[in-house]
Parts: structure tokens; sequence; C-alpha cells
């Protein structure tokens, strides 16, 4: 019991009522409670519905980051179907049995209640089994369309695009080829008009160094317009490079180039290993005769093979501190004989990139004037023919 006034009407206000606390202050406390507990429901219903749509969020990501298979496919479309179908008769079922029932109370009410809702059951019906079909139908058709006038304009495009790169080859061609020929038969035409010149010798000479620039140019011209065969097997790229600086070992030693490996790893791979030891040897020789070229001080040339993170690609890089390239230059080096050498035929850097092309890789040129360039390159581990990866 309490023991004094104040404790007394304490005790009075806390029993008084069922032990309900009526007063206006008491009444403010309650509402405040029941406020509180409102808040914390919502923000744990709040809580379980993110973590809800989060679940679904990933399960959306996961079936749209991997590709259905044909049976999958299958099975999701015959589930759609089967629900618009159950959908469908689940208004048709109380319909029959609500008109039926009707018919036999009043027959007037039943056709109306009839027609009423049979507007909206055929609705349904058209939506559950004519739908579809027209919409595979439609959708087929207008892909078509759509398919043959993207088709059509690309093919025009590409057409277009191969006759400007036939006739800016056939131009670059006659250039490559007529020029010798003619200083050739200039030649020999003095050697016509005065056989006893005692020059002669001497015209003879450039004449043949002018003939075999043509051989030279034709042979890469053909090298270049025929498909070779690739023989893949399992190789290392690392044996490629070896090999392709053992076969330019003397003019690095006469050049005085010093040469910095650093392979990460060998480089296992399928692949045509002479055609890949022909890709370092035009790469190498390019960037030797860079050195030559600009007398490059104290040359040297890093050779770099590695893997990508994954581990289904490798990248090698050849970088050299020889002159560099300006960026238009960057932007023709792998066109059919352009060249930036007084006896090149401008093919070497067009072949590479057709032999990496045929291996499924790619190759990029890094290069600033004065401060080298950087050539890298990536190969799948595993071979791939161009038309695959179309």
């Amino acid at each position: 019991m309490p023991r004094d006034w104040d404790d007394w009407e304490k005790w009075r206000a806390k029993h008084r009522h069922g032990r309900t606390d009526w007063s206006r202050p008491g009444r403010a406390n309650r509402r405040a409670e029941r406020e509180a507990h409102r808040e914390a429901w919502r923000a744990q219903r709040d809580e379980i519905r993110a973590d809800r749509e989060e679940a679904r969020s990933r399960r959306r990501e996961k079936r749209r980051g991997r590709e259905l298979t044909p049976e999958e496919e299958a099975y999701r479309e015959a589930r759609k179907a089967a629900e618009r179908k159950i959908a469908f008769f689940r208004h048709f079922v109380p319909y029959v049995f609500v008109v039926g029932f009707l018919f036999t109370v009043s027959p007037r009410a039943a056709v109306i209640v009839a027609l009423a809702w049979g507007i909206g059951l055929a609705s349904h019906y058209f939506q559950a089994f004519v739908v579809p079909t027209l919409r595979r139908k439609w959708t087929h058709e207008e892909v078509e369309r759509q398919v043959a006038r993207t088709v059509s304009r690309e093919r025009i495009a590409l057409e277009d695009e191969k006759l400007r790169s036939l006739e800016e080859l056939s131009a670059s061609i006659a250039h490559e080829i007529r020029n010798p020929i003619t200083a050739a038969k200039s030649l020999v035409q003095q050697l016509g008009e005065d056989p006893a010149s005692t020059e002669n010798v001497e015209y003879a000479n450039i004449a043949l160094q002018e003939l075999d620039r043509v051989e030279k140019s034709i042979s890469h011209l053909l090298r270049y317009a025929r498909e070779e065969e690739m023989h893949p097997r399992q190789m290392k790229l690392v044996d490629a490079v070896e090999s392709a600086l053992e076969t330019l070992r003397e003019r690095v030693l006469s050049s005085g180039v010093k040469i910095r490996r650093d392979f990460d790893v060998p480089g296992e791979l399928v692949g045509d290993s002479e055609q890949l030891r022909r890709v370092f040897i035009n790469l190498i020789g390019n960037a030797l005769d860079a050195f030559a070229d600009a007398k490059t001080q104290s040359p040297s040339l890093v050779i770099a093979l590695g893997e990508n993170l994954g581990g289904n690609e490798i990248w090698a890089r050849v970088k050299d501190n020889g002159p560099g390239m300006d960026v238009e230059t960057q932007s023709r080096i792998f066109k059919p004989f352009f060249t930036s050498k007084a006896n090149g035929t401008g093919l070497g850097l067009a072949i590479t990139r057709k032999l990496i092309d045929a291996h499924g890789g790619s190759i990029e040129v890094t290069s600033v004037p004065g401060q080298g360039a950087e050539f890298t390159l990536h190969f799948p581990k595993q071979a791939q023919r161009p038309e695959a990866r179309t």
C-alpha cells in the first residue's frame, strides 16, 4: 500500500479503470507507443519486401546471364500457355454453372447475364488461345522483314567497302609495280642505245635490283591474297618467339640491339606455329628496320608474354625504343602497300594482321613519335577460324 499522499495518487492513477491510465498524458503515451509499434512493423515489412525483391532480381539476373536450353525454353512457353488456359477455365466453369442455374429460375435474367458475362469470357478466350498464335506469327513475319531489310543494307555497305578496298588495292599494286618496271625499262633502253658504254654493267645491276623488287612485291602480294591452310596444334608461343629471334639473330647482333625477354607464362595455346613464327619475324624485323633508318642510339627491344585473369587468353607485347609513329601512320600501317620504308613492300604488317585474324586474335599498336612503338597481340587459347567469330 502507498505510504504517503503522493504515492497514493500514483497508485490510484495506475489501478483506476482496470489499471489503465486514462488521463490525457497517459493516452498520449499509449498513442505514441502504438505509433512506434506501427513504424517498427512497417520497417520490418519494407525490409522483408526489399529482401524478396532483391532475391527476385538476383534470380532474374541469373536467368538473364545464362542462355536457356531449348528444353527449358520450351518448358517456359508451355507453362505460360497452360497458365493462360487455366485462367480461362477458371472463368468458364463458374459462368456455366451460374447461367445454368439462372435458366432454371429466370430465363430472361439468364440471357442478360450470359451476354454480359460472355463478352468478358470471349475476351479471355481470345487472350488465352488466339493472341499467342497471332503474336508468334506476326513477330516471325516482322523479324523476317527487318532481317531482310538490315541484311540488304549491310550487304550493300559491305559491297561498297569491298569495292573501295579493291580500287585502293589495285591503285597500290599498279603504283608498286609500275615504278620499278619503268625504271628497269629505261635502263634497258640505255643499254640498247650504247652497247659499248662502260656504265652498262651498273645499269644492268640497277635494272636487276628493280626487277627483284617487283618479284618481291608480287611474292608478298600472292602470300597476302592466298588463303593459307592452318595446321593448328598444341604449342607454346614462347617457342615461336625464340624461333623468330634465332632467325634474326645475325641482324640483332650486327645492329647491337639489346633484347629483353619478359615471359610470365610459356603461352600454351592451339595454333599454327609456323604462321605465328612469321608474325614475330615481321614485328621484330620492322623494329630492326626502324632502328636502322632512324640510327637509334642504344636500341632495345622488349618482348613480353602473359595471360589474362580468366586464363583463356594469351597476350604478347613487342615494344621498341625506336622513332615511333604519328597518329596518321598508326591508322594506316595495316593497310596493304602502305609503307614508310624506302624499299618496303607495305605488305608485312597486312600479312601479320591476316595471320593473327586467322587465329581468332587481335593486334593493337600504341606509339608516340620519338618514344618508340608497342604492338600488343591477343590470342585465345583455342584456335578459331575467322568465320566462326562472325
